[in-house]
């Protein structure tokens, strides 16, 4: 039956679609003394060092990007949003990369745990 709704999945795809019961999101902002061409190069390039030591970590990149002075705070600020299981393996590894990062000022961090609450399933046929 398509578009019907249910608490609990029915056909093999939703059941590949549960998502999990809790869910910690971990934000990496790196103030930057500058922005130049070389910036986000960098910085992608030094995440990818992250990820490359996350051996045992169980994380899943979300997303990266640099915001101009203004939206969040007056600094310049590269973010690397993350889901994971361990923060405190993924702050370690963070730290690590980035310590000696001549162009930051500092780094933030803000971490937000979420619980479902309700989660349903349907299918729709195209």
């Amino acid at each position: 039956m398509s578009g019907e709704i249910t608490q609990e999945p029915v056909t093999d795809s939703q059941k590949k679609l549960i998502q999990d019961e809790f869910n910690t999101n971990v934000a990496f902002y790196v103030h930057l003394k500058a922005f130049n061409d070389n910036v986000r190069a960098d910085l992608k390039k030094r995440i990818k060092e992250v990820f490359f030591f996350t051996k045992g970590i169980h994380w899943k990149f979300d997303s990266f990007g640099i915001e101009k002075p203004g939206s969040r705070s007056s600094d310049i600020l590269g973010y690397f949003i993350f889901r994971t299981t361990d923060v405190e393996k993924l702050k370690k590894l963070f730290l690590d990369e980035f310590k000696d990062y001549d162009n930051a000022i500092k780094i933030s961090c803000s971490v937000a745990k979420y619980q479902k609450t309700e989660e349903l399933f349907f299918d729709l046929e195209v």
